[in-house]
C-alpha cells in the first residue's frame, strides 16, 4: 500500500473532529439520562398526587354519608367540623421498608344557606414529596339536608 504524505491526511479524522464528536456524544447521553430521571420523578409525583386525591375523596365520602336533617323533630346535624378532625393516613403507594409517606386530611364544613339548607364541604389532603415541599390536593362539594 502506498501511503504518501498527500493522501495520509485525507483518510483519517483530525483530533478536533474526534473531540467534537465525543463532546456531542457525551452531551446526548447525559441529556438522555437526565430526561429519564426527570420523567421518573414526575411519574412518581403523579402517583403521590393520585394517592392523595384518593384519600381526599375517601374522606369526602365519609362526610357526605353523615346524617343532616334540620327539619326532623328533633333536628339532626352530624355534618359539623368537630366530627371530622384532622386525619393522618398512609398514601397508597408501593413502599418497602421505611419509605412510607403520610398525608393529612383537613376537613372544612361551611354553612352557605339556611333556606334552602346548603353546606360546602372541602377536604384538603397535604403530603410531602422528596424534600421538595408540601403539596395539597383539594376536593370540594356542596350538600343539602336529608330529604
Amino acid at each position: 500500500m502506498n501511503l504518501s504524505r498527500s493522501n495520509f491526511g485525507k483518510r483519517a479524522f483530525t483530533l478536533v473532529e474526534v473531540v467534537v464528536a465525543s463532546a456531542i456524544s457525551a452531551l446526548t447521553i447525559t441529556s438522555s439520562i437526565y430526561a429519564y430521571t426527570l420523567s421518573a420523578k414526575r411519574a412518581e409525583w403523579s402517583a403521590y398526587s393520585l394517592a392523595a386525591h384518593s384519600l381526599a375523596v375517601q374522606r369526602l365520602e365519609q362526610v357526605r354519608a353523615c346524617k343532616w336533617d334540620p327539619t326532623a323533630t328533633p333536628a339532626v346535624d352530624q355534618l359539623v367540623a368537630t366530627n371530622f378532625q384532622a386525619q393522618i393516613n398512609m398514601l397508597d403507594i408501593p413502599f418497602k421498608g421505611t419509605n412510607i409517606v403520610y398525608a393529612t386530611n383537613f376537613t372544612t364544613i361551611t354553612t352557605l344557606s339556611t333556606n334552602p339548607h346548603l353546606k360546602m364541604i372541602q377536604v384538603d389532603c397535604r403530603w410531602p414529596f422528596m424534600g421538595r415541599g408540601i403539596f395539597t390536593n383539594t376536593v370540594v362539594t356542596y350538600r343539602t339536608s336529608d330529604q
